[in-house]
């Protein structure tokens, strides 16, 4: 049953004394956006079973995406308390996925990464004329209050990701510690079962499954969609080929869930599948045949897949130069509007070689199969209690809901 989605709901501290279960290690986790609430569905799962501890959430300010982060955790039934009274309580431990608020939190916090590698530039910096941008997570502007890093541990995905964290706030280092990934996890433990995945999404056949992925902001992928959608739709027979569109979520949340699917709308009755943010888009790469995307995560995590893969949109001034994106923009293929573009869908199939995409894919991870092992141990330390007697290795991601369901024009289904 789904969660009532309503406020905040406040926690009255003294009544602690009539709970059932007491004396449980306290774990704050904070939610800026929806975006980085979606990294926490593979990091709680590690904590289930466990009475020894109890789990609060909150979600912190944001200036542009917080749009969606509640309603997240309250599909989850979480126990949401109030920002303002969440930092008036001291905590055992906290996590967060993003750095925005968090010098706030009285409690060790666990600072994770909420993509593909350490992708996109600082957009506001400060440093010196020459000096190197850094990616936001990476940057000393983020992880530093008053020449203070805040994090008690930053968990990264990469060893290469501490070779850019020396560069650009080698402060950060000591409390830096190399994880993996778990979007990387559970992609390899999912990919066996396409055929399933392609069988729930309805595909018949020989029909073919075209992505189109997007990140947010300039030079996304998203702004060319009235230039790409209607050459999908049209130079593409419809009996050949399903086209399904993920956009990331700060898009939802800048812009409005309604605002989103009325743009679209148009596409979507002509068979367009536009996937809400809500949804685990996993699968979805998993069971496809292409992924037109740019420089966001999605596009550089469907490395993991054996879909060939080539880029509508790629802005070199906001990428970091040693991310997952970079690297496979020096080797997917573009699309162009010169040529037809099932031919060019043709010629990324033929030229595609699974290993110079595997290569591009270890950039993801140093830890491959092992972030849920690393961050429990990391976690468990820092409350100082053991890890409990049992494995927890990555699962394969949930079935998708059929295609059909998100081409009609039924704007409140992704609300």
């Amino acid at each position: 049953m789904r969660a009532e989605i309503g406020p905040e709901r406040p926690m009255d501290w003294e009544r602690e004394q009539w709970m059932t279960m007491r004396n449980c290690k306290t774990i704050l986790v904070v939610v800026q956006t929806l975006t980085y609430g979606q990294r926490f569905g593979d990091i709680l799962p590690l904590f289930d079973s466990d009475t020894r501890l109890q789990l609060f959430f909150t979600v912190a300010p944001h200036a542009a995406f917080g749009e969606g982060a509640l309603r997240f955790l309250r599909r989850l039934g979480a126990p949401v308390i109030p920002w303002e009274q969440a930092v008036a309580r001291e905590f055992d431990l906290a996590l967060a996925a993003g750095w925005e608020h968090i010098e706030q939190v009285r409690a060790p916090i666990v600072l994770f990464s909420h993509g593909a590698g350490q992708i996109k530039l600082q957009r506001v910096w400060h440093g010196r004329p020459g000096q190197e941008r850094p990616p936001g997570m990476l940057s000393r502007d983020n992880l530093t209050r008053d020449g203070r890093v805040v994090p008690a541990a930053v968990a990264l995905a990469h060893h290469g990701d501490l070779a850019t964290l020396a560069r650009n706030c080698p402060e950060g280092v000591p409390v830096a510690t190399v994880v993996g990934d778990p979007v990387y996890d559970r992609l390899t433990a999912s990919v066996p079962r396409r055929a399933a995945y392609r069988d729930a999404l309805g595909l018949r056949g020989e029909q073919k499954l075209v992505v189109v992925s997007s990140t947010w902001g300039q030079g996304a992928s998203f702004t060319a969609l009235d230039e790409l959608l209607p050459r999908l739709l049209g130079e593409l027979p419809r009996r050949r080929y399903r086209v399904a569109v993920l956009s990331h979520p700060n898009i939802w949340a800048g812009h409005g869930w309604w605002q989103v699917q009325a743009w679209l709308a148009g596409y979507r009755r002509r068979g367009v599948a536009l996937v809400p943010p809500e949804a685990d888009w996993r699968a979805y790469l998993a069971a496809a045949d292409w992924v037109l995307g740019d420089h966001g995560s999605l596009t550089s995590y469907a490395t993991v897949t054996p879909a060939p893969i080539l880029l509508a949109r790629y802005p070199h001034d906001r990428v970091h130069h040693a991310s997952p994106a970079a690297a496979l923009a020096r080797l997917a293929p573009a699309l162009t509007t010169a040529r037809p573009l099932e031919a060019q869908l043709r010629y990324a199939a033929q030229e595609y070689r699974r290993e110079e995409y595997e290569a591009v894919a270890s950039r993801l991870t140093s830890e491959p199969g092992r972030f849920n092992q690393r961050v429990r141990a990391l976690v468990y330390g820092l409350l100082g209690i053991g890890c409990p007697a049992y494995p927890v290795p990555p699962e394969p991601v949930r079935s998708p809901s059929p295609l059909a369901r998100w081409t009609a024009d039924a704007r409140g289904e992704a609300a």
